[in-house]
């Protein structure tokens, strides 16, 4: 029987076949391209040649190829358009490739077969990229448990089955939770205060299921800010705020926390197991922070330069909605619609004043003239690569002479079966395969509002940012110039693969940049020059409590994967408890954000959360360099692309940092931008 997943794609492109592909084709095809991929594993390791890099390291590097890209298919459609039978075949699929990982990592005779190539570097003719690759490949068959005795294997299968499994499990909870609940609005009185577009927006959802006439808000992102920002009823604002930060801990069947209890006791003993003293200390041996250590003191440093304005931030928000008339204690439910009167009071701007400025074609014409105009990408759409869903688009990537670069997906808007938030991915690495280039296929995965009967999808200007944010490790993807697809573009140590989105953001905030594409979608008038500088004068609003919440997010993150698993006998407590210190609102009996903190219980971010602040002194540091040359200088920019973009992990990220800023980061640099230290 034919399964399209097991022929090589043709077309254009050679690009996943997604119209073809049937839900029943995934489950055989990867059973299949296991066995195949076994067998030429066992051919790797049988061999009666000795052990070298090419015929070992590099075999390996080359071997499971087509798996990797089928089993990605498969993972992103079930984050960007899932349906209850594809949630239950991940939950068949993933542990077999989680056992399948396990077979190749605790396989003695590979393991031996690496460990005397990585033994005896000096034999061979190696590069820095062949370097990295033998030394990653050596570190993850360590990590993986290869010095481990049979019955210590057994223990680690066990636990990699059971951690995937409860990842699935935490996800498809998360997602349920937020499909589940709806604010439904009868009385149009109730909704004042909410901008026009956003009730046109909610009477279309309501539209969509079954309640015409009525308005109805969800917890989806697009949704659910607009609706905190600008609802003048506050009992609507805490109902709102209440069904979000109790996600997953209601005591329900979607209820997180005995998931999350098991899984970082999981994290823990196979940490041990592996000998590290905990699972944060396991994860940050192949990142450039290295330590847990060595990240709690980097938090703890900027906790200590921005505690201060953060209890200002709120101090002053607390006094001017007194001003206002709201005579009780400030709470997390006001903060966002009082934040955004006081920001718009102090700098003449609001989301809604800036939304008309970015539809999301113009935005999206605006990451590509950038990206032109920096790197001299040329972005056309094409029709020849098949897409999962309507609203997805493709473009052929070529460069400044007209050669092929890669494939770029998008898919921008919110729908039952897509994930909250927004994420690249990847669904063919760039690599050399036996002498022949493969270019990346690289996608960007947004829930942005969606266009309504009157108007185009209009961003807010942190939907801008994020937009660019993404985009920038799409770019990250799409400009990979290695030979090994494992160090290909974001395969790269976790707290730098940030640094290509998080600077991208920059040139949101620049008027040489905006005028590229930002245009008031009635009048075609170019944003007002004063109406840019009020943007960049307002982003350092609220920086001292934005500061100190991301790092709440990221000292929690650490806190789970460094303490002794027994001591989480609740996990509001112990989220509450590890909380006080950056805590700026009164906490809300009952609330938190663990059981949905996707980030580090289903995503990559465990003991890893820090890695976005950590980002962001690079790519202030590095972003200075451009301040100080020009945002679009040629040369600034063919040196970022030379020595971040296309080296992916071939080198170590600091080496690579300083090859493009001659010298290392330094800290001050985002307490400069944000205005928490004088520039």
């Amino acid at each position: 029987m034919s399964n399209i997943l097991l022929e090589s794609f043709k077309g254009d492109y050679n690009a996943a076949p997604f119209n073809k592909i049937q839900l029943e084709d995934y489950k055989p095809a990867i059973e299949t391209l296991i066995a195949e991929t076994r067998e030429k594993i066992d051919a790797i390791k049988n061999q009666a040649e000795a052990p070298s890099f090419e015929n070992t390291v590099v075999a390996m590097e080359e071997v499971s190829r087509q798996l990797n890209i089928v089993s990605g298919i498969f993972f992103n459609l079930n984050a960007a358009e899932t349906n209850d039978k594809m949630q239950e075949l991940a939950r068949l699929i993933s542990p077999m490739l989680t056992a399948f990982s396990n077979d190749i990592y605790l396989d003695d005779v590979l393991f031996q077969r690496i460990a005397k190539v990585y033994e005896s570097t000096e034999n061979y003719d190696l590069d820095a990229e062949d370097k990295m690759l033998l030394k990653n490949s050596y570190l993850t068959f360590i990590q993986n448990g290869a010095n481990l005795d049979e019955e210590e294997k057994k223990k680690l299968r066990e636990f990699d089955k059971e951690l995937s499994d409860l990842s699935l499990q935490f996800g498809e909870n998360a997602l349920a939770e937020v499909n589940k609940y709806e604010l439904v609005i009868e009385d149009e009185e109730k909704l004042s205060g909410i901008p026009e577009s956003i009730r046109e927006m909610a009477a279309e959802t309501a539209e969509e299921k079954d309640k015409k006439g009525k308005w109805v808000f969800t917890l989806e992102y697009p949704s659910y800010v607009p609706f905190m920002t600008y609802c003048e009823d506050r009992e609507l604002r805490k109902e709102m705020y209440l069904a979000s930060s109790t996600k997953n801990l209601k005591g329900d069947d979607l209820d997180n926390q005995e998931i999350i209890k098991r899984i970082i006791r999981l994290r823990y003993d196979r940490a041990k197991l592996l000998g590290y003293d905990n699972h944060a200390h396991y994860t940050l041996e192949d990142r450039m922070a290295e330590s847990p250590e060595r990240v709690n003191a980097f938090i703890e440093d900027l906790t200590e330069k921005s505690l201060q304005r953060g209890k200002e931030d709120v101090a002053e928000l607390q006094a001017y909605a007194r001003k206002k008339g709201l005579n009780d204690e400030l709470m997390a439910w006001d903060f966002a619609f009082y934040s955004e009167q006081l920001k718009k009071e102090k700098y003449e701007v609001d989301k809604e004043l800036l939304k008309p400025y970015f539809p999301l074609d113009n935005c999206v014409e605006g990451i590509f003239k950038v990206a032109k105009r920096l790197f001299g990408l040329q972005f056309e759409l094409t029709h020849l690569a098949e897409v999962y869903h309507p609203d997805v688009k493709v473009y052929d990537v070529k460069d400044e002479e007209g050669k092929h670069v890669g494939l770029f997906y998008t898919d921008f808007f919110p729908r039952a079966g897509k994930r909250s938030g927004a994420w690249m991915t990847v669904y063919r690495n760039q690599a050399i395969m036996q002498g022949e280039e493969e270019r990346p296929h690289i996608s960007i995965v947004c829930n942005f509002s969606k266009p309504t009967k009157s108007r185009p999808s209009l961003l807010t200007f942190d939907e801008v940012t994020t937009l660019f944010h993404e985009f920038g490790h799409a770019l990250h993807g799409l400009l990979a110039k290695g030979k090994y697809s494992s160090l290909a573009g974001t395969n790269v140590y976790w707290d730098f693969v940030e640094l290509p989105s998080q600077i991208m953001e920059n040139w949101c905030f620049e008027k040489e940049a905006l005028d590229l594409f930002a245009a008031h979608y009635e009048t075609k008038d170019k944003i007002p020059a004063e109406l840019v500088e009020r943007i960049k004068n307002s982003s350092r609003f609220m920086s001292g409590y934005m500061m100190m919440r991301q790092l709440s997010f990221a000292k929690l993150d650490m806190a789970y994967h460094t303490v002794e698993p027994d001591e989480v006998h609740d996990v509001i407590e112990f989220e509450s408890k590890q909380l006080a210190s950056t805590q700026l609102l009164p906490r809300v009996k009952g609330t938190g954000m663990s059981g949905s903190f996707g980030h580090i219980f289903q995503g990559g971010y465990a003991a890893g959360y820090y890695s976005y602040k950590w980002a962001e002194v690079l790519d202030a540091d590095a972003y200075e360099l451009f301040k100080e040359k020009g945002i679009f200088d040629k040369e600034t920019a063919k040196a970022f692309q030379q020595h971040i973009l296309e080296k992916g992990g071939s080198e170590h990220p600091m080496e690579l940092y300083k090859q493009f800023r001659g010298r290392e980061p330094e800290t001050e640099a985002i307490l400069r931008r944000d205005g928490l230290i004088e520039a």
